[in-house]
């Protein structure tokens, strides 16, 4: 079966084909400035191609999956003969609440609970909502599926997942930590059994998805048993421009301070936060690294904190498990960043934890980089999103 995975943000799209039989990925590519002037980019990877740029107009969502059904069935440089060809789509919903432990079959009964956790995402549900109306508009007879970010987490105890605030907003509002990234999270700690020939079922496992936006998960015997987002993607790490965690009682100093409104305090802790606010160099942490490197306070400042902190997540979940067997390190960050690998692991020593540091050399590529005799081992693994969200859209629709 051929599978369309389709990412849809705001003013963003990205998109692939995979084969779910053989798992080979026959074209990718992604629509920007939706709504502004537009950018295709496409890539028919069955016969290595070269990427492909156009700027056609683009005012809706509608607009710019037709574009790209148009680029995968194209004579000359599709991959795909016509449309029936695609046995099913799988789309990234963000935010599923407590009603989702699971991918599902998309209906209109479904879209109007995925439409209630609006309000919980509401930078990404009405983005993926838009993606999903325009792709049953354009291929009304092929099956829908939604692939949540929050579902993997769905199996954290209520230790984990309540906050310690009056029980009556959890009964009347649902808020409690929901966590994202699950789809990363639970991808990658089933490679790692997999690298490690161990039973998922019975391994121990941290994984840090370390990207401009970053989460750590524990995931125990196969669940997620804490993460480290929480209602929003905006508690844990420091991110690229997002602060993390912080006491709520340093932002009502500041907005009184600052005459601020809730709004523009929250716009701060999202936007201007994060190794961005702490360096006021950038939010990408290869820049952030070039300045530290170059001796720069605000650079070592910022890269040193957001070591820390994933180190610091690292070692409660060891606590929370009892225990950890395997540490994988994910995302732009995590795959590509051996030094920043190294100086968080720098803080694990306790655990018996120790780097082989010409494996740790390794960008964008599995391997075990902890050393031999590490009594906790450490991998780098890419992360594959697109594929997980087709093994989990043909698990429902074979």
């Amino acid at each position: 079966m051929n599978v369309l995975v389709i990412n849809c943000g705001s003013s963003s799209l990205k998109y692939q084909v995979i084969n779910s039989d053989t798992e080979e990925v026959l074209a990718k590519g992604l629509c920007e400035r939706i709504g502004i002037d537009g950018r295709l980019v496409y890539q028919n990877k069955k016969n290595g191609g070269e990427k492909e740029v156009s700027e056609p107009a683009m005012p809706t969502h509608k607009q710019a999956i037709q574009l790209v059904l148009e680029a995968i069935v194209n004579p000359k440089t599709g991959v795909l003969k016509d449309l029936s060809e695609i046995g099913a789509v799988g789309h990234r919903v963000v935010h599923g609440g407590e009603k989702f432990a699971s991918s599902t079959i998309l209906n209109e009964e479904v879209l109007k609970v995925v439409e209630e956790c609006n309000d919980l995402a509401p930078l990404h549900n009405p983005a993926n909502l838009i993606g999903i109306r325009a792709c049953q508009e354009l291929m009304p007879n092929t099956p829908m599926v939604g692939v949540f970010d929050t579902a993997f987490h769905q199996t954290m105890p209520e230790k984990a997942y309540l906050y310690g605030i009056d029980y009556d907003y959890y009964e009347k509002y649902k808020v409690r930590r929901y966590g994202f990234h699950g789809t990363s999270h639970s991808y990658v700690s089933k490679r790692a059994a997999e690298m490690l020939n161990k039973p998922y079922d019975q391994l121990k496992t941290i994984v840090c998805h370390l990207g401009n936006g970053a989460s750590v998960c524990a995931v125990e015997n196969g669940k997620s048993v804490d993460t480290s987002m929480g209602l929003t993607p905006l508690e844990g790490l420091i991110m690229g421009t997002r602060s993390g965690d912080i006491d709520p009682g340093a932002m009502e100093f500041i907005a009184k301070k600052e005459n601020l409104n809730i709004e523009e305090v929250v716009s701060i802790l999202n936007k201007k936060s994060g190794l961005e606010g702490l360096s006021h160099i950038s939010s990408d942490l290869r820049d952030v690294r070039s300045a530290a490197e170059a001796g720069k306070p605000e650079g070592i400042r910022a890269l040193e904190a957001f070591c820390y902190h994933v180190a610091k997540y690292i070692g409660a979940y060891t606590a929370a498990m009892n225990g950890v067997d395997a540490i994988c390190f994910t995302a732009g960050i995590g795959e590509n960043a051996g030094g920043i690998r190294t100086k968080i692991c720098n803080y694990l020593g306790f655990l018996g934890l120790k780097m082989d540091e010409e494996a740790n050399k390794v960008e964008g590529e599995e391997r075990i980089i902890s050393a031999a005799d590490s009594k906790v081992k450490v991998l780098c693994i890419p992360t594959n999103e697109e594929l997980a969200i087709a093994r989990e859209t043909v698990a429902l629709v074979k």
